[in-house]
């Protein structure tokens, strides 16, 4: 075993956990299909979304740690369900109501209510992977409804039937009394409506391949389970899938995790062999509550990416992916600067084995980029918080007066922070700014603070950092309610930046302009 793998297994970061445990489940042995195959499902009733990214940027981290530990080679296919049927319209498509005929029909029999696609289904496809390529995934696209009809599922589907009974077993003490009484593991697709049954099956012939059932009319009908002619409930379709393809790895939320033995069993019945399988939390939203797309608490992902460059929700989907965690607005300011200590730190690190566990090595694939600035996120917030601008050109030049080293450069990270930070003081800083006026002794030390600034010629960040602590003790104030008294009369918020970083960003000139507004204000 080399010195970086060694280093890498030692690390304790989980995408190399998960990449040690495929390892030891194919006995650190070439699969016959001749990769390691990685795999992640998606449902297009509606449009991606957080989770989706999630799912598939965790998939991919353990991708990369197995690639690093081992020279076998790998795949990652990203499968559609979308044969499903339409059980209830979605709330985000047009003329909604015309869609009701369409209940029960396949996605991708359905027409695009957007027009640009052959069917809703194609259309949701579309846009997944117009989603995934935003975010550069290495990735093969699967259509179930492709997979179902052109046969690459029909040997599969033929040892679901072989196993009936097995599978009935699996399934039947899963399920409520009335489910139980008309469920099958396949699904008809009706040859008169074309629309996706859930019906009992009367009678299969395993031979043949056939299975026979009554239709919505009462008609006895049998039909062949191959081809695209039945698709399986999702459960089974789940194990199926896994046996078919030969899956080494899956992840899925929380939610699944019950599920997690119903689809080994399934698979095992149809002589496959499960996947390692690894599941993760799902997020709460501010008050505590499970993230739904129903209900539409919690934060999309569009959302995020206005308010914080996409290397940082990358960062808040590596962290602790077994921990629950709140995902709203008021994390991400914490999460970009996150990124960029990590991202410094990763860099000034002499420790391979640290480096390794370090986040930004799987965010970025095991090649880190330089860091850009040492300014952070919550700094440039206080700066736009202060002077209230939202131009990114006048911004830019108070970050080059900070830091003459940094390039001003369109899409670069710092470009797209500014961008982020202007949106995010927007929308949920400058509505819930609350000054309030400074107390007597407060006045007096912000007096004597503006006093020292204006005798300063070109300080240190350390020297402004330095002079803020050396005012407050001066005045025989409690340092935390020092500078709790700055932020909340200078900037009209309970927390801040280190304040020395704010001066030498927004200008000496500037904060005594600043003090001298604020000590005159009446609130």
């Amino acid at each position: 075993m080399s010195d970086i793998i060694t280093k890498a297994l030692e690390s304790n970061a989980w995408p190399f956990k998960e990449a040690e445990a495929i390892l030891k489940k194919i006995n650190n042995q070439l699969p016959k299909k001749g990769y390691v195959l990685f795999e992640t499902g998606y449902g297009p009733s509606g449009l991606p979304h957080i989770g989706t990214f999630g799912e598939v940027v965790r998939t991919t981290m353990v991708r990369k740690a197995f690639e690093l530990i081992s020279d076998i080679p790998t795949r990652l296919f990203c499968i559609s369900d979308d044969m499903d049927g339409m059980r209830k319209i979605p709330d985000t498509i047009p003329n909604k109501e015309e869609y009701k005929k369409y209940l029960d029909l396949p996605l991708t029999k359905i027409p695009d209510p957007f027009n640009t696609c052959e069917s809703f289904g194609h259309h949701m496809n579309a846009r997944l992977r117009a989603f995934l390529d935003a975010f550069n995934f290495e990735y093969e696209f699967f259509s179930s409804t492709e997979c179902y009809k052109s046969g690459v599922f029909n040997e599969s589907l033929l040892k679901v039937l072989k196993h009936y009974d097995e599978i009935m077993d699996i399934m039947l003490p899963t399920l409520g009394e009335e489910r139980r009484a008309t469920y099958s593991p396949f699904l008809p697709i009706c040859p008169k409506s074309g629309k996706v049954l859930q019906v009992s099956i009367i009678d299969k012939d395993v031979e043949n391949g056939l299975i026979r059932y009554k239709d919505e009319s009462g008609e006895i009908v049998t039909v062949k389970i191959t081809n695209g002619n039945c698709k399986l409930q999702w459960k089974p379709d789940f194990g199926m899938r896994w046996a078919a393809f030969d899956v080494d790895f899956e992840m899925y939320g929380k939610d699944h995790l019950v599920n997690g033995p119903i689809y080994t069993r399934i698979c095992k019945a149809i002589g496959g062999k499960a996947p390692h399988q690894m599941y993760y939390e799902l997020f709460l939203d501010e008050n505590g509550q499970k993230i739904s797309k129903s209900k539409g608490n919690g934060i999309t992902l569009d959302e995020w990416l206005r308010y914080a460059p996409p290397e940082s929700l990358s960062l808040f989907m590596y962290q602790s992916p077994q921990k629950a965690k709140k995902l709203y607005f008021d994390v991400i300011p914490k999460n970009v600067d996150d990124y960029l200590n990590y991202l410094n730190s990763y860099h000034t690190e002499q420790d391979e084995k640290k480096r390794l566990a370090n986040p930004v090595y799987h965010i970025h694939k095991g090649n880190p980029p330089k860091s850009e600035t040492t300014i952070t996120y919550s700094l440039l917030l206080n700066l736009v918080s202060a002077s209230h601008l939202e131009d990114p050109k006048v911004i830019w030049k108070y970050i080059k007066r900070y830091d003459a080293s940094i390039e001003e450069k369109e899409n670069s990270f710092v470009d797209k922070m500014i961008k982020c930070a202007i949106n995010y003081y927007h929308d949920f800083i400058r509505p819930n700014k609350k000054f309030r006026a400074p107390t007597e002794i407060e006045r007096s030390a912000l007096i004597k603070f503006k006093e020292y600034l204006s005798g300063l010629d070109s300080p240190s960040i350390d020297e402004l950092q330095t002079l803020t602590f050396t005012v407050g003790k001066e005045f025989n104030l409690e340092l935390k309610l020092w500078f709790q008294a700055l932020y909340e009369v200078l900037l009209g918020s309970a927390q801040g930046p280190r304040f020395g970083s704010f001066i030498a960003l927004y200008g000496i000139k500037e904060t005594i302009e600043l003090i001298d507004s604020k000590i005159k204000s009446n609130y």
